[in-house]
């Protein structure tokens, strides 16, 4: 059997990336010299914009589920010696900001990543979804079992797995409160153990965004009633442009607008006397505390979600600021955050090539399922940075 030096001389990491969505949580894998040589993606456009970003990575399109597809990822794996899995598969069937339906066929697919995983044997796996998963529970052979009782029913005979799975985005210096599920797994023969980095300082709103020029809404109605409302629209669109072609107003109907413009840094608009969310008929909307509410400058961003372009979801909105007009606080920025602020904390690199054809509908919603990159790249780093540490004379 090689040794550890043998096998990890010049410290190849050469990965599959399962349920790839665009490539996000591997945005900086190139930092840390990690190849992602295959990746699987169910949606078309989704598997076409990995392809743009990684064009050395050979993106196999189609539906894990099928028998043949999934034997083509093994088979090509096994070619070329993977030696690292990262599975991330959906889990809108188990998110808070999901249905939590234990039915959800999404959340059998980890039945598949498991059958991948058995197959090609790589040595290090990492297995990411949303906390809840720890509590969900999926049919085997008719049986139902929880997932994480699953997986190390599968897999734990040959390797080990780290001992503390919650992962805390802010922990990893990324700007925003997002925690998941992940399983990091080493083959036992390797003797090591894969555990999360050290926690690194918080970053809040204020430090990751609070530089960026102010925005003003697109209205929905037209721009007759954005220029009437906001008359330095236009000059705030210039100054976020100039920033990044990503740094633009986001698009809301003007009465969302009109609540969170009374709405404090912090706050939600259900709890305002006048301005809280209403029905057309003029009935007050019954929301979830943290709907309609802006975040917090001194703490970092809440949970990027895919539906981060509506002011009514789950604490989607720009902290804002105050200012007086006609003897009356408003606060600025009534609006989601910009696509280019999505990206600062999500940590994804200002410089990846995001395709051309790429519009904001897509970025978003690719942007609210991914894998902050720096997390993704700082847990892989202390793997690596594990085996550069080993005395090999004693392997």
């Amino acid at each position: 059997m090689k040794t550890l030096f043998e096998r990890y001389n010049m410290f190849e990491i050469r990965g599959l990336s399962l349920f790839a969505n665009v490539g996000i949580a591997e945005a900086m894998f190139s930092d840390i010299g990690v190849k992602v040589l295959i990746a699987n993606e169910l949606l078309e456009d989704r598997a076409r914009f990995y392809s743009d970003v990684y064009p050395e990575t050979h993106m196999i399109c189609g539906d894990i589920t099928d028998e043949k597809i999934r034997t083509d990822i093994v088979n090509e794996s096994i070619n070329k010696g993977i030696n690292f899995i990262i599975a991330t598969p959906p889990c809108q069937g188990m998110s808070v900001a999901g249905n939590r339906d234990e039915t959800d066929p999404r959340n059998q697919l980890i039945y598949y990543a498991i059958d991948v995983i058995k197959r090609v044997k790589p040595d290090f796996v990492m297995l990411e979804n949303v906390p809840q998963q720890l509590k969900t529970k999926i049919k085997i052979n008719g049986d139902l079992i929880k997932i994480p009782d699953y997986i190390r029913g599968e897999l734990e005979n040959d390797y080990t797995f780290n001992s503390d799975t919650l992962a805390k985005a802010r922990l990893f210096s990324v700007p925003q409160i997002r925690e998941r599920n992940i399983f990091l797994l080493v083959k036992k023969e390797l003797g090591i153990a894969w555990e999360f980095p050290a926690p690194q300082p918080e970053i809040t709103l204020r430090e990751a965004i609070g530089e960026l020029p102010s925005l003003d809404p697109m209205l929905r109605e037209g721009m007759k009633l954005t220029l009437e409302k906001f008359p330095d629209y236009e000059q705030k669109r210039q100054a976020g442009l100039a920033v990044s072609k990503w740094h633009h107003p986001p698009t809301h109907p003007w009465r969302h607008v009109e609540w969170m413009m009374h709405t404090p840094t912090g706050k939600s608009a259900i709890y305002n006397e006048i301005y809280y969310p209403k029905n057309k008929d003029g009935s007050e909307i019954k929301a979830h505390h943290n709907h309609y509410r802006r975040m917090k400058w001194d703490m970092p961003s809440r949970t990027i979600t895919m539906n981060n372009s509506y002011i009514s979801t789950l604490a989607t909105v720009h902290p804002g600021r105050p200012y007086e007009k006609d003897g009356e606080t408003l606060y600025s920025d009534p609006r989601a955050l910009s696509v280019y602020e999505l990206m600062i904390v999500m940590t994804i690199p200002l410089n990846w090539p995001i395709p051309e054809w790429v519009q904001d509908p897509l970025l978003r919603a690719v942007i609210g399922e991914g894998i902050p990159s720096k997390m993704a790249r700082d847990i892989l780093n202390e793997l690596i940075s594990k085996l550069k540490g080993i005395d090999y004379k004693n392997t």
